[in-house]
C-alpha cells in the first residue's frame, strides 16, 4: 500500500501472507481473503494494481497463483476497489527504464523511491513496485492509463 503525499510517494503497509505449507489450500485462500479484505477496509485504497502476464513450467504453480489472484480481484470488487493489472516487463520499463531489469535492480529502485531502508522481502518488494508503476500511469498521461480489469 502506498500513497502520494505532497508529491512524493510513501510506502503505508507491505508485507507478506505467509502460510504454513501443512495448511489445506482452502485455508491458505480464506487467510488471503482475510488479510486482504481487514488491509482494504483500514486503509481505503483508491484502487488495487496486480502483476500479471505471468509464465510457469510447472502448472500447479500456474494454477495456485490464478485461484489467489482470484480471491485478491474478488476482495476488491466487493469493496468497490478498481483493479488494475500490469505486466512484469511494463512494471520493470516503468520503474528502470528497462523492461528487462533484474529483480535487484527493480527492488533497489523500489526502496530509493520510497525512501526505505534495510532489506526489502522480494514478494513485498514486487508489490511495491507495481504499486509504483499504477502511480505512475495514473497519475500522468491519460492515454497511457489501463482499464480497470
Amino acid at each position: 500500500m502506498i500513497e502520494s503525499a505532497a508529491g512524493k510517494l510513501v510506502a503505508v503497509e507491505y508485507d507478506t501472507i505467509r502460510n504454513a505449507a501443512d495448511l489445506p489450500h482452502s485455508t491458505c485462500l480464506k487467510n488471503v481473503y482475510e488479510r486482504t479484505a481487514s488491509l482494504i477496509g483500514r486503509t481505503h485504497p483508491d484502487a488495487a494494481a496486480l502483476e500479471g502476464g505471468f509464465f510457469f513450467k510447472n502448472a500447479k504453480t500456474a494454477m495456485i497463483l490464478g485461484q489467489v489472484r482470484g480471491v485478491v480481484i474478488a476482495v476488491c470488487a466487493s469493496a468497490g476497489v478498481p483493479v488494475f493489472e500490469y505486466s512484469p516487463r511494463a512494471v520493470k520499463q516503468g520503474l528502470t527504464g528497462f523492461g528487462g531489469a533484474s529483480k535487484d535492480h527493480v527492488a533497489r529502485i523500489v526502496m530509493s523511491i520510497l525512501g526505505l531502508k534495510g532489506s526489502l522481502q522480494e514478494d513485498a518488494g514486487d508489490a511495491l513496485a507495481v504499486a509504483i508503476c499504477h502511480s505512475q500511469r495514473h497519475g500522468g498521461i491519460a492515454v497511457l492509463q489501463n482499464k480497470p480489469i
